[in-house]
């Protein structure tokens, strides 16, 4: 199997993934992914597509992330995964998709407007 790449993005976060076959090893910048992402919530949800297929062991992947928070990083990484796993095997589509991996969450923040000191908050109204 050669390498195969995906993108995934979420708020203002972009990952690109490379996967090729390995021992399950995941490589965040240069960094592996318990020093990338140290808290267990977020380790859980990139290997969410992983674990689902069961394929967890079978895989190293190498990743570019970057923008956004850790959050919005972590989600853009599952998208990215579950991309990839489906370019592997077509047939793991459905069961992806099935549990909302390989939808793209399109909400993005709205910007702020002019005369109002956030997108929707006004400055406080007085009457005298």
């Amino acid at each position: 199997m050669e390498q195969i790449n995906a993108i995934g993005r979420r708020k203002s976060s972009v990952a690109r993934v490379y996967l090729t076959e390995g021992t399950g090893k995941i490589t965040i910048n240069k960094k592996d992914i318990t020093q990338y992402f140290p808290s267990a919530i977020l380790q859980y949800v990139v290997k969410q597509p992983l674990d689902l297929l069961g394929v967890a062991e079978k895989f190293d992947i190498k990743v570019n992330l970057y923008g956004g928070g850790f959050t919005g990083q972590s989600q853009a990484l599952r998208l990215a995964i579950a991309r990839a796993l489906v370019k592997v095997n077509a047939e793991d589509k459905k069961n992806l998709k099935d549990h909302g991996f390989l939808t793209r969450d399109a909400r993005e923040v709205e910007r702020k407007k002019p005369g109002q000191p956030k997108a929707r908050r006004r400055f406080q109204f007085s009457k005298r």
